[in-house]
């Protein structure tokens, strides 16, 4: 690479940087306009933003694993079925050993799945969706089993609390720590969101639930995240496997083992998974069946938002994090997202109009002027129901957060660009 194209590229990333944190900026004052005008204050208090990280981390940490398979050209949807054996494993060892052993448990355990995944689609070529679905079947078969295995009645882990469908309660708990500076002395910023001030009470009140008081697994699972991406993007290592992903047969011919690479990868995303898991049973201090609640599958719609990358990994998980955390708050401050929402189509729509009149297209203008209609028309929608329903029914406020995986999904598949091999049968030697 010259040192011209390396320095296009280092002001591309520095252009898109700041970009990003405009877009943050407009995110929050919008947010704050919204909280003005719908008066649900709950939209930006700091409990709300609270239980959002701590509802991202395992929604984040389950797309960081797909981000390692699939950089590596494994499609990898079995990740809840990963995040399940992490949780049953996190949850028997650690009543017995203590939260070490299971931590190494939880991360063993979906290490575990993906290592059954790499077998079956690495080796034999199994098709991955195949493989994904039935580690997703497998895993809650398995759980279950072990569990009326090793907690039946009359053993020493029912005498101690656990059955079929939980674990004994772990005898520990994370230490929570606050941030120097923002938490120290008085809660200045807690009386600042009280003000209810137009937009500072309300970065107040993000910044003191994004500081107060924080779980210590939050902030090494958070840390993962530019670890993740120096290790992925700045690293030999990293570009070996990411050509695994674009090109494998290219990269056999310059000598990487592209089988070992994408083993290694999907290993590691099954204990990513796995990870996910042990948060989980540390924060309800136990394994309880079914308590991921579909969280491998909104991580890997997180990633998919994302575009494979980790920044837009973060940003995917932080969203679904914050629907979810909003509808355990308050099932009437959920009516106020319909507000937030017609006003992004409605910006979107417009800066989509703007680009074609500044910088029209011959071809595909149709469809893109379609796009624009369906985006005025979703936020005529949206409005509307906002200015007409108080309060959702509780099983729509329950299901909040998939029905945002579908229409994130459905507006970000415009821009995907996903690794050029993933889930592509590879055989070495082949000529492709």
């Amino acid at each position: 690479m010259s040192a011209a194209t390396a320095t296009a590229a280092a002001a591309r990333r520095v252009r898109h940087y700041h970009l990003a944190l405009i877009g943050a900026a407009l995110l929050v004052l919008l947010l704050s306009l919204v909280r003005m005008v719908s008066g649900n204050a709950d939209l930006t208090s700091s409990g709300t933003f609270a239980a959002a990280l701590g509802l991202a981390v395992p929604i984040g940490l389950a797309g960081l694993g797909g981000l390692w398979a699939e950089r590596a050209g494994v499609v990898n949807i079995g990740l809840e079925g990963m995040m399940v054996l992490g949780t049953w494993f996190a949850g028997w060892a650690g009543y017995q050993w203590g939260a070490a052993a299971a931590l190494i448990a939880g991360l063993l355990g979906g290490a575990l799945g993906g290592l059954v995944h790499a077998v079956a689609t690495v080796s034999f070529g199994v098709d991955h969706i195949i493989s994904g679905v039935a580690i997703n079947l497998l895993g809650p078969g398995i759980t279950r089993f072990l569990s009326e295995v090793l907690y039946a009645e009359g053993t020493h882990a029912a005498d101690a609390g656990g059955g079929i469908t939980a674990s004994p309660t772990l005898a520990w708990q994370a230490p929570q720590v606050s941030l120097p500076l923002l938490s120290s002395g008085p809660d200045w910023l807690g009386d600042l969101e009280r003000t209810h001030w137009f937009l500072l009470s309300d970065v107040a009140g993000i910044l003191r639930g994004l500081t107060w008081n924080i779980n210590v697994l939050v902030i090494l699972a958070v840390a993962l995240i530019p670890v993740s991406y120096y290790v992925l993007w700045h690293t030999a290592f990293g570009l070996r496997l990411r050509s695994c992903g674009e090109n494998p047969w290219a990269a056999e011919s310059l000598g990487v083992n592209v089988y070992r690479t994408k083993y290694v990868a999907t290993v590691i995303s099954g204990a990513f998974a796995g990870l996910g898991g042990v948060f989980l049973v540390f924060v309800t201090t136990k394994y309880v069946e079914g308590q991921t609640s579909g969280r491998g599958f909104i991580g890997l719609a997180a990633m998919i938002f994302g575009n494979w990358r980790p920044g837009g990994l973060a940003a995917g998980a932080a969203l679904f994090g914050y629907a979810d955390g909003l509808q355990l708050r308050s099932s009437q401050a959920v009516t106020g997202l319909f507000l937030f929402g017609a006003l992004l189509l409605l910006a979107y729509a417009i800066i989509q109009v703007r680009r074609r009149l500044t910088a029209p297209v011959a071809g595909g203008s149709v469809c893109g002027y379609t796009v624009v209609a369906v985006a005025a028309l979703g936020a005529v929608v949206l409005f509307w129901l906002w200015l007409t329903v108080d309060a959702l029914p509780g099983e729509f406020v329950f299901i909040t957060p998939h029905v945002l995986t579908l229409l994130v999904l459905s507006v970000a598949s415009q821009r995907l660009r996903m690794p050029k091999a993933d889930g592509v049968r590879y055989r070495r030697g082949e000529q492709h």
